[in-house]
C-alpha cells in the first residue's frame, strides 16, 4: 500500500541498496544558509536550531544518513580508546558539489570518499565526506586524500571551530583522524548495527 504520509526523513527512508558505496543522504544545511537547521527526531520535520551567530558556515551540503546511529559500534572504531559511546544521533555527512543546491530539506545520492573522526564533549561524532552521485567536477576524488588540501582544510576548520564562542579557551571538538573510503565504509556498517540496537530497544 502506497504511504497517505510523508515518510520520516530518519527512520522512514532506507539508506540505499548500493550501502555503503553509494548511499541515500538527507540535507539539512547549505552553506549559504545562515540559521543551524536540523531535523526534529519526533515529528521528522526540519526545524530551526539557532542562528549562525558568527561567519563560520559549513563548506558543503550537511545532513545525515537515514537509518543509521551512532553509539557504542561508532565508538569502538575510534583510536581514543577513552570513548565509550556515540552521540545519540544519526551518522552525520558532508556532500561536496561544483553544483549550487538552492534549497535544504532534500534527499540526495551520495558516494562516501572519506570522514573525520571527531569527538565532541567526549562522544564519538564521526564527519562522513562524500561526493553527490554524478557531480563532474567532485567526482574524480575517489578518496578523501586526493582532495585538493585547501577544500579538506575547510571541513577540519569547521568542525573544529563551530561550536566555539569567541574567548573561549577549551576547544569543544578535536579531530582524532582523518580517514579514507574503505574505513567510511566500515563507519557507516557500523553507525547502522547501532540503529538496529536503537531501534529494537524503542520498540
Amino acid at each position: 500500500m502506497i504511504s497517505k504520509y510523508k515518510s520520516h526523513p530518519w527512520h522512514g527512508i532506507d539508506i540505499g541498496e548500493e550501502a555503503p558505496i553509494l548511499i541515500n543522504a538527507f540535507i539539512e544545511i547549505l552553506p549559504s544558509d545562515t540559521v543551524k537547521y536540523e531535523i526534529d527526531k519526533k515529528s521528522g520535520f526540519l526545524k530551526i536550531d539557532r542562528p549562525q551567530k558568527f561567519s563560520n558556515v559549513v563548506p558543503a551540503m550537511y545532513g545525515f544518513i537515514p537509518q543509521t546511529y551512532c553509539d557504542v559500534e561508532i565508538a569502538a572504531l575510534s583510536t581514543n580508546k577513552k570513548i565509550l559511546k556515540g552521540d545519540g544521533d544519526p551518522l552525520d555527512i558532508c556532500v561536496l558539489s561544483e553544483r549550487e543546491i538552492y534549497r535544504s530539506d532534500i534527499l540526495l545520492k551520495a558516494i562516501p570518499i572519506g570522514g573525520l573522526r571527531l569527538v565532541d564533549k567526549g562522544e564519538a561524532d564521526d564527519k562522513i565526506i562524500a561526493i553527490l552521485q554524478g557531480d563532474d567536477l567532485y567526482g574524480a576524488y575517489t578518496d578523501i586524500s586526493l582532495l585538493p588540501e585547501g577544500i579538506l582544510n575547510r571541513l577540519k576548520h569547521y568542525f573544529l571551530t563551530y561550536k566555539n564562542l569567541p574567548g573561549d579557551s577549551i576547544q569543544t571538538c578535536e579531530i582524532d583522524q582523518v580517514y579514507g573510503r574503505e574505513e567510511a565504509h566500515r563507519v557507516i556498517e557500523a553507525s547502522r548495527r547501532d540503529y538496529k540496537v536503537f531501534v529494537e530497544k524503542n520498540q
